[in-house]
């Protein structure tokens, strides 16, 4: 009787990740309240706004295949984040400080890319 109180709570703390693997992958991604998206041929570009972070991530429309991937993210006045590689599905995520901060995103897959220009200001 005493197992089975102390092995239930344990087994039922794992059963949302043993079934939702997207949903620990889409953890991995950036938190926040998304705050912009732009689409281009192969992907899109987003960005997303916390209290003080502001976080970004390319992600592919069709991934599968590993191909060159970036993300750049860059608040006024600081130096650019980026993340480049062959990735198959997301570049990403970056994160600057942005608290009261315009910031600009661009993001890329193989030769098409998307920007945001200056945003959140």
């Amino acid at each position: 009787m005493v197992v089975r109180l102390l092995v239930l709570p344990l087994l039922a703390g794992l059963v949302p990740l043993l079934a939702a693997p997207d949903a620990a992958h889409a953890a991995a991604g950036c938190s926040g309240r998304p705050a912009k998206t732009v689409e281009f041929s192969t992907g899109e570009l987003r960005v997303y706004k916390s209290r003080s972070q502001a976080c970004a991530v390319t992600v592919a429309k069709k991934p599968g295949k590993r191909r060159t991937m970036s993300v750049t993210l860059q608040a006024r006045g600081g130096r650019a984040v980026t993340d480049k590689g062959a990735y198959t599905k997301m570049a990403g995520p970056v994160t600057v400080s942005a608290l009261n901060r315009c910031v600009r995103a661009t993001g890329a897959i193989g030769k098409k890319s998307a920007s945001t220009g200056w945003i959140l200001c």
